[in-house]
């Protein structure tokens, strides 16, 4: 089972996506049930956050690789498998990065919960995961 969070040299130049120590940004979708508990559950804890919801405000490509590799995966992985979006696709479809990329940019409700503080960036799959920023 791969580890969901990573750790970034403090040298290491990033790109579009702006962090920092002070707050915690969560890219997510508002009509996700674990977004709005995690929010809230961040909100009740008194963490500073930056709630970007993605559906208003897609990421770019560029952004969506920079989180695939803030958190050392394919793009692919930032997608939930379990959304509806895949239920007509077959299991067997093979797709490219950028395959991935235009996917999420045109149905941003299929990205998964993250969160990044500074140099970490984590995977949300439950609401005290956003302790591990």
């Amino acid at each position: 089972m791969k580890k969901n969070t990573i750790t970034l040299p403090k040298n290491q130049i990033m790109g579009e996506i702006a962090t920092s120590e002070r707050q915690i940004t969560i890219y997510y979708n508002p009509e996700s049930l674990i977004a709005e508990k995690t929010l809230a559950f961040a909100k009740a804890q008194g963490l500073a956050i930056l709630e970007i919801d993605v559906i208003k405000n897609p990421l770019t490509g560029t952004q969506l690789a920079e989180l695939a590799g803030r958190l050392h995966m394919e793009i692919k992985d930032l997608v939930d498998p379990e959304h509806d979006f895949f239920k007509n696709l077959s299991e067997s479809s093979e797709f490219s990065s950028d395959d991935w990329i235009k996917m999420i940019r045109n149905n941003p409700e299929i990205l998964k919960l993250i969160a990044l503080q500074g140099d970490k960036t984590v995977i949300v799959l439950t609401p005290t995961d956003i302790l591990k920023v």
